[in-house]
């Protein structure tokens, strides 16, 4: 999908280009069939990943509707400009699987005119399949294959307020090579002079 726009004088204008239409909502495996627990990274991600209607208010501007208006019979009560405006669907998938994968959850929530922090604590498997959330045309993955997995090796929390508190992070280490442990601690790796 390519996604690009142009700078009206009254509005941006964007143009939505995909190659195949029947494959635009589809996943490497299927949404349906995961569980994701309320209060866990799987169910941010499938929540941030869910197909969306954009409509009444939210409607998309259909650039090649607006284009087709002006190509009919022209009078001069028409001539003014007059955008129109479609319903659609939107959703965000991942269309290019990361060596290293980075979630950063945005911790904030609208309470009027104010932002508070959210408290509430997050799940996260040590290991994540991706699939569900990958477009069906993801790359850096495997033709054919329905699982994108990451192994957890890291977490970064905060603790505190919105104003201050502490970053800790949390490290997975790999397990020590026992002969390169076992050179070193029996002083046998040669010094090179």
């Amino acid at each position: 999908m390519d996604i690009s726009y142009e700078l009206d004088s009254d509005s941006k204008i964007y143009e939505v280009v995909n190659e195949d239409p029947e494959t635009a909502f589809c996943t490497l495996a299927n949404r349906e069939l995961m569980s994701t627990e309320e209060g866990s990274v799987l169910h941010c991600l499938y929540q941030f990943t869910h197909n969306e209607k954009l409509c009444e208010n939210n409607k998309l501007l259909c650039d090649v509707c607006t284009r087709r208006q002006f190509c009919g019979p022209k009078n001069s009560a028409t001539n003014a400009k007059k955008h129109i405006y479609t319903n659609a669907k939107k959703q965000m998938l991942i269309s290019l699987a990361p060596p290293v994968l980075t979630l950063h959850l945005k911790r904030f929530q609208q309470a009027g005119y104010n932002l508070q922090k959210v408290n509430k604590h997050i799940k996260f498997p040590e290991v994540m399949d991706l699939a569900p959330f990958c477009s069906v045309k993801c790359k850096n993955v495997v033709e054919g294959s329905q699982r994108v997995l990451y192994s957890l090796y890291g977490v970064v929390e905060h603790s505190g307020t919105m104003r201050s508190g502490h970053y800790i992070a949390y490290v997975k280490t790999r397990a020590a090579n026992n002969q390169l442990s076992d050179l070193v601690l029996h002083d046998k790796i040669q010094q090179s002079k």
